[in-house]
């Protein structure tokens, strides 16, 4: 008691309190635990699998069923969906100021090009609808310029909001040696918050709109209607990212990471199998519905 040494920030006493030792380490890492290893082998899993779908799609590129709303904005979700799964190795290991920057960024543009994917292409299935009626005006809204525009003006926003992000205050690497008592956290902090909810706020609105939009055109007379599964894709997506909020916020350390990797490949999953398992289906054991007159009437 009369030679009191007080431990650095990253050491604490031990159990005698005569010394000091390290304190522990802990960030998401693969070689302490099973959760890395299996998030990442799932992350695997579907990148295989929408590898596999999207095989199947360009193999059955000029049937009707792969040609409906649009094979250029299905393929941009179709890759999306594939990159996101790799995108989940950002997050797993000791991060590093690159490695946090990436994560973030990664995942802002990775997603909002398949929510703006899924925009337009909801858009356009709308669009599509009025211009089968005589004289309409929408006519001359058809075609392969608008939906790319409608995508790339989507698109081009997040982008924006991405470069102001990385310009002002880009997200890296923290420790955190005060929330847990002899234990040093190694997490990545987002830089400017503002930027992290805006990039998070608009993702959120291409999903909201997208849902809106697609739950109204759902019920358009067609046999096919694209609709009603982003309807449910959007669904999933919403209520995956709805529920990992207070998750987010409620955790520190390699949980809040593992909370945020769960909901990128739920989230994806979602997509997946809800806008392309239809059609694979039809394709591949319903072909005699792949036609037009099945699909269209004519």
């Amino acid at each position: 008691s009369e030679n009191c040494m007080q431990c650095t920030e990253y050491e604490w006493p031990n159990i005698k309190q005569d010394q000091c030792i390290p304190k522990l380490v802990e960030f998401l890492s693969y070689s302490e635990g099973v959760l890395a290893i299996i998030l990442a082998s799932v992350s695997v899993l579907f990148c295989f699998l929408t590898i596999l779908i999207a095989f199947i799609f360009i193999s059955y590129w000029e049937t009707p069923i792969a040609k409906a709303n649009n094979r250029i904005l299905s393929v941009i979700l179709l890759v999306s969906i594939m990159v996101s799964y790799p995108c989940v190795f950002l997050f797993l290991g000791r991060p590093v100021d690159i490695t946090c920057i990436l994560r973030q960024i990664s995942f802002a543009i990775i997603f909002s090009a398949a929510m703006s994917s899924v925009l337009a292409k909801t858009i356009m299935v709308y669009i599509v609808f009025k211009a089968t009626k005589p004289g309409s005006v929408w006519k001359m809204w058809i075609g392969v310029k608008l939906s790319t525009t409608l995508f790339l003006f989507f698109f081009s926003v997040q982008v924006i909001i991405s470069i102001i992000w990385l310009t002002i205050s880009p997200p890296f690497r923290e420790t955190d040696t005060y929330s847990y008592v002899g234990k040093i956290i190694i997490q990545c902090n987002e830089g400017s918050v503002i930027a992290f909810y805006s990039v998070l706020g608009y993702l959120g609105i291409l999903a909201a709109v997208s849902f809106i939009a697609a739950f109204l055109a759902r019920t358009l007379p067609d046999t096919f209607n694209e609709a009603k599964n982003i309807t449910f894709s959007m669904l999933v997506f919403c209520s995956v990212w709805i529920a990992m909020i207070p998750a987010y916020l409620s955790t520190k350390g390699k949980y809040m990471v593992a909370v945020e990797v769960f909901a990128i490949l739920a989230s994806s999953a979602g997509l997946l199998f809800c806008i392309f398992f239809p059609k694979c289906y039809i394709m591949i054991f319903r072909p005699e519905i792949n036609t037009k007159i099945m699909l269209y009437g004519y």
